[in-house]
């Protein structure tokens, strides 16, 4: 009685590794602008949490807003980016900016992001 194998074949197995290599570097190239991305939200989230910061003067918050940012070496944001708009309570900050790298000879990966954070006598909401 013959058994027959079982398992990939050379040829499958190097499509798998190419894939997961692919994959890999695509990885590369998405986790800076997704840590970024983090920082800036959770710089945000930290003004918004500091006691005072519905009174405070829009230039102050910003300025607080990139030491908070420098911390995480974010190179993306500018003060062009930000945005203040004057809400009941406080000023809702608008931070809206994009990211935009080589991944493969003429490709680029692209990241659009536009986060909102009151800052508000409330706090974080």
């Amino acid at each position: 009685m013959r058994r027959e194998q079982a398992g990939m074949s050379l040829i499958s197995f190097a499509l798998v590794l190419a894939l997961a290599g692919f994959a890999a570097y695509v990885g590369t190239k998405l986790y800076p602008i997704y840590k970024e991305f983090y920082a800036v939200r959770t710089a945000m989230k930290s003004l918004a949490a500091d006691a005072g910061r519905a009174d405070i003067d829009p230039a102050r918050a910003q300025a607080l807003f990139f030491r908070r940012l420098y911390v995480d070496y974010s190179e993306n944001v500018t003060k062009d980016d930000i945005q203040f708009e004057r809400i009941d309570g406080g000023w809702r900050m608008r931070i809206v900016y994009e990211v935009r790298r080589p991944l493969l000879g003429n490709l680029d990966v692209v990241g659009k992001f536009d986060n909102i954070q009151d800052l508000t006598r409330r706090g974080v909401e």
